[in-house]
């Protein structure tokens, strides 16, 4: 048997001299014969345009929404908390609605980014109402296109071949946007203002139907395989079939990859062990998409250029990403210096770049040890403080108190300062291997090689609201430290409508204030803070009960779990004009907040704001 067949390159159109019904079953298990290349030209032509009406809709959403917040901006950047009241009522109960029943809205009645389990199984977060309306269509799309054949035709193999061709076609074109929503330089992300977390749960859910529609491809061959056989008396092993030809054994490498794909990206497995998950995916996922583009080129498949694309743009992506990490971290001479400070169960981790960067409140980033890991680190973490100005400065290592006359008259270094500070807690792989590094030299602080990727996210601004909730569950806290920073500048500066910013974190002993004490006392020592901050603290398991004690009405400490409902209704009452409430924290955690503010978002203008990170 030749390793690459011989195909009829015009479909049915060169099928047209003859009858269907007095073919050979055969003809049909192979090459294009039976394929409706104008359907399947059609419904890929139809799904491009019904991704590009969903973009378009965000889009023209997004560009209300920010004229709305950029005139909200503007009218009240002098205005007191009396004059701010016309922007606290609802002007339409549409959208109100709509944030409160789907937008916003959980897939059942609570439960969005807390884990759910099946016989103690982690089996991942649910869509939500909105994410789940979305991949519905997208999905029943496709199974409506791989279904839309010509049930009439009098030889059954045909409509098998047809079945084929179509799911084999819809399986290349739904690899672009399962690469391109897989990349942390989508440009989506900014133009739809839509999170690299929400792109990751489309991405998980087009990579399953990819998977479902290859499988459904080599279905279809088999079963014309199997009535061919049987009609011609072959004994012909499908196995054998596959293993003497070239072209049908890349096509089965391209689909077995993809199932180990189906299978290794199960939460459970996600979870057990996520690096070595991360390591085999993108394996795998290397394997699956270099196979199905030579099963295209032996085979002169009409899309293999989709496969070509798809490859380039996540080769693209990733050279983006090293494009990043050495224009931030490299030097002509020397590179980014990274100190590392053992706090208890964390770290505080400060990167001095080579660049300044344009960092936003809200920004994550990708650290890279090479001493620890071999890979780029696939973790996310929220920048929870950065410094951008020229100041003296002596590192954690260096620093004591002067006990001579000449430490007191030497000046401290100089710096151009372009630090950025993350708090890394301490659970398992690399974040444990580099808190007990630190934790075991003698003063508890190191220096070791590392690198940034980023800044990414900081797509939302909480200038133009009069009230901003931000809500912490344990590290979460580092989201909002420069939220909090920035909010009480714009306010000094009279460059933003707030005029309330209330800050509540949630940790499990007072252990963790360690994390971000100096950047505290900072910001409590800003002009106007009184004014504008009230920071409550909730440690949920004080060592004794004595020591949660508040200092002042400003900072407020509780024993016992927070409850957000609580919060934001008495807040809501007390709101000065538009109220935003973000969450950073625990999934059980963001869903109550989520749940509080679903309450009152047709009771007022409220928006909600969760960042995520989930994995």
């Amino acid at each position: 048997m030749s390793s690459t067949p011989k195909f009829t390159t015009h479909g049915l159109s060169a099928a047209a001299n003859y009858s269907i019904c007095s073919m050979a079953p055969g003809n049909f298990t192979h090459g294009l014969t039976g394929v409706n290349l104008q359907m399947d030209d059609t419904t890929t032509l139809t799904l491009w345009l019904s991704i590009l009406a969903a973009c378009l809709i965000v889009v023209v959403s997004r560009l209300v929404q920010g004229g709305v917040s950029q005139l909200r901006h503007i009218f009240n950047l002098k205005t007191d908390s009396v004059q701010q009241a016309y922007w606290a009522r609802n002007g339409t109960w549409i959208w109100p609605w709509l944030k409160r029943r789907l937008i916003y809205a959980p897939l059942g009645n609570k439960r969005h980014n807390r884990n759910f389990q099946v016989a103690r199984l982690d089996m991942g977060i649910l869509p939500s109402r909105f994410h789940t309306l979305l991949l519905t269509l997208y999905i029943l799309s496709n199974i409506i296109y791989c279904l839309f054949l010509d049930y009439k035709s009098c030889n059954r193999t045909a409509v098998l071949a047809e079945l084929r061709g179509r799911t084999g076609h819809l399986a290349f074109v739904n690899m672009m946007p399962l690469i391109v929503f897989a990349g942390r330089n989508n440009a989506l992300i900014p133009l739809l203002r839509v999170s690299f977390d929400t792109f990751n749960i489309f991405h998980r859910w087009i990579g399953r139907l990819v998977a479902v529609e290859a499988t459904a491809h080599t279905a279809a061959w088999m079963a014309a395989k199997n009535v061919a056989d049987r009609l011609t008396h072959q004994q012909d092993s499908m196995m054998r079939a596959i293993q003497d030809n070239t072209f049908l054994a890349w096509g089965m490498a391209s689909l077995l990859a993809m199932i180990f794909i189906l299978i290794q990206a199960s939460s459970a497995i996600r979870h057990l062990a996520y690096e070595t998950f991360l390591h085999l995916h993108q394996a795998l996922a290397v394997i699956a998409f270099l196979a199905a583009a030579v099963h295209g080129h032996m085979g002169q498949l009409p899309l293999t250029n989709y496969v070509y694309v798809t490859i380039a743009l996540w080769f693209l992506e990733r050279a983006i990403r090293w494009g990043r990490i050495i224009y931030h971290n490299f030097g002509v001479s020397s590179s980014t210096r990274v100190t590392v400070e053992a706090l208890s169960e964390a770290c505080r981790v400060t990167f001095h770049l080579k660049r300044p960067w344009q960092v936003r409140p809200g920004c994550h980033v990708y650290a890279h040890f090479p001493t620890l890991t071999w890979s780029l680190s696939s973790h996310p973490f929220s920048i929870a403080w950065y410094d951008m100005q020229d100041n003296p400065f002596r590192s954690p290592e260096d620093e004591k108190l002067p006990t001579t006359i000449a430490d007191l008259r030497s000046p401290l270094p100089a710096r151009t300062s372009n630090s950025i500070t993350l708090i890394m807690s301490k659970k398992s792989g690399m974040t444990a291997k580099l808190h007990a590094r630190a934790s075991a030299a003698p003063s508890g602080v190191i220096k070791i090689k590392g690198y940034l990727e980023g800044p990414y996210g900081g797509l939302e601004s909480m200038h133009s609201y009069g009230t901003v909730i931000l809500f912490a569950g344990g590290v979460g806290i580092t989201h909002q430290m420069p939220h909090v920073r920035d909010l009480l500048q714009t306010y000094n500066d009279g460059t933003s409508a707030v005029r309330k910013v209330i800050l509540v974190w949630s940790v499990r002993s007072q252990d963790a204030f360690n994390w971000i004490h100096p950047w505290m006392t900072e910001i409590l020592q800003m002009p106007h803070r009184q004014q504008v901050l009230k920071v409550l603290l909730f440690v949920t398991k004080p060592r004794h009960a004595g020591d949660v004690v508040s200092r002042s009405n400003q900072v407020r400490m509780y024993g016992g779990r927070c409850k957000p409902e609580r919060i934001v209704e008495e807040e809501f009452e007390k709101r000065v004009g538009a109220m935003a409430v973000t969450v950073c924290g625990p999934g059980a955690f963001a869903d109550e907040v989520r749940g509080a503010v679903r309450e009152k978002v047709q009771e007022g203008v409220v928006d909600f704001v969760e960042e995520s990170f989930s994995w």
